[in-house]
């Protein structure tokens, strides 16, 4: 396993998905549930920072890896899983929006697998679409996490409800666009397979 910065940084966001949950579950704490909000949007917002940094010092260092290419997107995936649980728990996300998100996840994984075996990987690279979607549920979710008013103006359960929506919605899109994209290769996979049972 190679060990530099940009990997050190992604494991750092892996250690700090237990601290967003055990805020909210650790009665040695002592935080009430503003300050709960407050420590965990906090470091869900650390976290997320180390998703831009990793990959900017990677690139700008060569220190890419396939290590760092498995760990960064599992890393990832991790983060907004346990976010969204934590959120449900809370009452503050509907059960079907994170079963839509974190099940997405999962199906589209297993696709980009499958893919890169038959070395298609490409077609189900991450899109724009993919970005957005990104964007939106990575702004969403700290604001659901604080969920109070920011600085007297900005409403974060509202702002925070219609954006995890929004990605909701980008993330069955992105999930049909990928599906689109794959299907062609599925089916030629399907047809050599047939031949060869064939013979």
């Amino acid at each position: 396993m190679p060990f530099n910065i940009p990997i050190l940084l992604t494991w750092l966001r892996v250690a700090l998905i237990p601290l967003v949950v055990g805020v909210y579950y650790l009665p040695e704490i002592g935080l009430n549930r503003y300050e709960q909000g407050i420590a965990a949007t906090a470091i869900f917002i650390v976290a997320a920072a180390t998703d831009w940094f990793d990959g900017f010092l990677a690139r700008r260092w060569n220190q890419t890896s396939a290590f760092g290419a498995f760990l960064d997107p599992v890393a990832d995936k991790l983060m907004v899983t346990g976010a969204l649980l934590v959120l449900v728990h809370l009452g503050r996300v509907h059960p079907v929006i994170a079963f839509v998100i974190i099940g997405r996840e999962i199906a589209i994984s297993a696709l980009r697998e499958w893919m890169a075996q038959i070395g298609a990987s490409k077609s189900v690279a991450v899109s724009s679409l993919g970005k957005i979607k990104t964007t939106a549920q990575m702004i969403a979710i700290p604001m659901l996490l604080y969920y109070d008013q920011l600085f007297g103006v900005i409403d974060t359960r509202l702002w925070g409800s219609l954006l995890l929506l929004v990605a909701a919605v980008l993330t069955v899109w992105s999930m049909l666009y990928y599906l689109r994209r794959a299907m062609p290769m599925i089916k030629e996979a399907d047809a050599e397979n047939r031949k060869k049972i064939i013979k």
